[in-house]
């Protein structure tokens, strides 16, 4: 078996990527700390034509190095926005329409597996801070969370990771 080159992977161009129909995801970022975590969201989200990215609170924007070192021009394909309040942005996603989900470990959390996703109806998944998760009044103020089942001693996933599983399973879902 011999590996592909990238010339081989027949990869859309970034206009094109712009003129694709998405998956109806919207990714909301909490106050992430790390650049190259948010890098790694905008990578991700670009293999799965995710309609949008908000970056809220102390989440940095582009353009910066440390998220494209991990992003690989994703900045440039993916559609992006800054809010300050996340809460603000959650509340004003659900009243045009749009299901907000957190991604969390909270009480009634339906596990990622479990999750059906509805015909016709958008979404918008909430990823938190690096050790604080998503803020407790955004979890409040969600449509519901879902947690990624997790086997193993740790409590936790990197929210790069948290994001690449969910948006892949949701995509799969979706599709």
């Amino acid at each position: 078996m011999r590996k592909l080159k990238n010339s081989e992977l027949n990869r859309i161009d970034v206009d094109t990527f712009k003129e694709t129909t998405k998956t109806p995801l919207i990714v909301v970022l909490d106050n992430i700390r790390s650049l190259n975590n948010i890098g790694s969201v905008f990578r991700t989200s670009d293999a799965f034509l995710i309609e949008k990215i908000y970056l809220c609170g102390i989440t940095a924007t582009p353009p910066n190095k440390d998220i494209h070192k991990t992003a690989l021009g994703a900045t440039d394909s993916v559609a992006w926005e800054y809010v300050e309040d996340t809460l603000e942005l959650v509340e004003r996603l659900k009243s045009e329409g749009i299901q907000t989900l957190a991604i969390e470990q909270a009480e009634n959390a339906t596990m990622l597996d479990n999750f059906t996703p509805q015909k016709n109806q958008k979404y918008a998944v909430v990823f938190g801070n690096e050790v604080k998760g998503v803020a407790q009044k955004v979890v409040s103020a969600c449509d519901g969370v879902i947690e990624i089942p997790q086997f193993g001693t740790k409590h936790s996933l990197n929210i790069s990771v948290s994001a690449g599983v969910v948006l892949w399973d949701l995509f799969s879902k979706l599709k």
